[in-house]
């Protein structure tokens, strides 16, 4: 069943690069940013983090917490923050259940061939823990500033 503006955010808990857990619950009372993509390393997902890492002193200000999550493993995530630098946490979910929960596990197409993977999607959450705003099938280029000014906009 598809996520709404104003459903309650599915609670998650998931390992994270350098060690960390990674958990609504703890992030409660904070704007959350869940930006949701396929692939560490790869020139898309590359960008939309860096993007998002460029402006995270502005998220912080905003009250808000950036949070990437891919199937990726966490020794993957580790080199992928390492490699670029990434201030923020990044969340592996090699399960794939809070992808599913999220909704954006979901079956592509590439070349006529059909399989599972990420929908480049980001989610903003408030400070209730309810779902603020949805960006599906996201474009990298000036989206984490699209996000950003959403988070600041939101009370």
């Amino acid at each position: 069943m598809p996520l709404d503006i104003g459903d309650r955010a599915p609670a998650f808990t998931l390992p994270g690069a350098g060690g960390e857990e990674i958990s609504l619950d703890a992030l409660k009372g904070r704007k959350v940013v869940l930006y949701f993509y396929p692939k560490d390393d790869t020139s898309g997902c590359t960008l939309e983090a860096q993007g998002f890492n460029a402006l995270g002193e502005a998220f912080g200000e905003a009250g808000a917490v950036v949070v990437g999550v891919s199937p990726d493993s966490v020794k993957s995530h580790d080199k992928f923050r390492s490699k670029y630098g990434l201030t923020f946490p990044l969340a592996s979910d090699e399960s794939k259940a809070m992808l599913e929960a999220y909704g954006v596990w979901v079956e592509k197409s590439m070349y006529g061939r059909k399989y599972m993977g990420v929908e480049r999607t980001t989610v903003l959450i408030d400070g209730q823990g309810r779902i603020a705003r949805i960006w599906p099938k996201v474009k990298v280029p000036g989206h984490a500033e699209e996000v950003l000014a959403a988070a600041r906009a939101l009370t």
